[in-house]
């Protein structure tokens, strides 16, 4: 499975997100989801910034944590107006 979808699918799990409320957040398809956390498919890079947004709404530090597993690494999200 690729990094993102990894980090996605723990992420989903761990703040009890559903793929449907990601995909509706997204403004797209569950099935589209549902390939990335299922190792079918991976997400598009330019769509990495989507994915965090959409994750930002339905609880921000699910999106925090989000980017620290898919970078391996601590990021600091700007505060949102």
């Amino acid at each position: 499975m690729g990094r993102a979808g990894q980090a996605l699918k723990q992420v989903l799990n761990t703040y009890g997100i559903s793929q449907n409320q990601l995909a509706s957040a997204m403004g797209i398809g569950r099935s589209t989801v549902n390939h990335w956390v299922n190792d079918k498919r991976d997400p598009l890079a330019d769509t990495i910034p989507d994915i965090v947004a959409a994750l930002e709404r339905l609880d921000k530090a699910s999106a925090q944590d989000f980017l620290v597993l898919y970078l391996g690494r601590t990021v600091y999200l700007r505060n949102s107006p």
